[in-house]
C-alpha cells in the first residue's frame, strides 16, 4: 500500500500550507527543546529549510508542508535499512 505523505500531513494539520515550528517540534522532534531544534535546522544538522514569515528576525517561522513530507519520506528508506540490519528482516523498499 502506497501513501502520500503530503496528503497524511494535510488531513494532520488540516490543510495548512506552513506549519507553525512548534508544531513541527513537538510531532517530530519532541526531544528537542525549541531553541535546540531552531539550532539544528540553522546548522543544516535537520535538512528542513525553516519559512520566515517576514523578513526580520523576530516573525512567525514554519516549515512548509511539502518540505516536510519529503524529510519524511527520505528519512523512510534509512529507518528501513536499520531495522533489516538490526532484525534481519528484509525490508520491501
Amino acid at each position: 500500500m502506497s501513501f502520500n505523505t503530503a496528503f497524511l500531513l494535510m488531513a494532520q494539520y488540516n490543510g495548512k500550507a506552513i506549519i507553525p515550528l512548534d508544531q513541527v517540534r513537538r510531532d517530530f522532534f519532541s526531544h528537542l527543546t525549541l531553541p535546540n531544534f531552531l539550532r539544528k535546522l540553522s546548522s543544516g544538522d535537520i535538512a528542513l529549510p525553516l519559512m520566515r514569515i517576514e523578513t526580520n528576525q523576530k516573525c512567525a517561522m514554519g516549515i512548509h508542508l511539502q518540505d516536510l513530507a519529503d524529510y519524511l519520506d527520505k528519512r523512510r528508506p534509512v529507518a528501513q535499512r536499520e531495522f533489516s540490519q538490526m532484525s534481519g528482516w528484509k525490508m520491501q523498499m
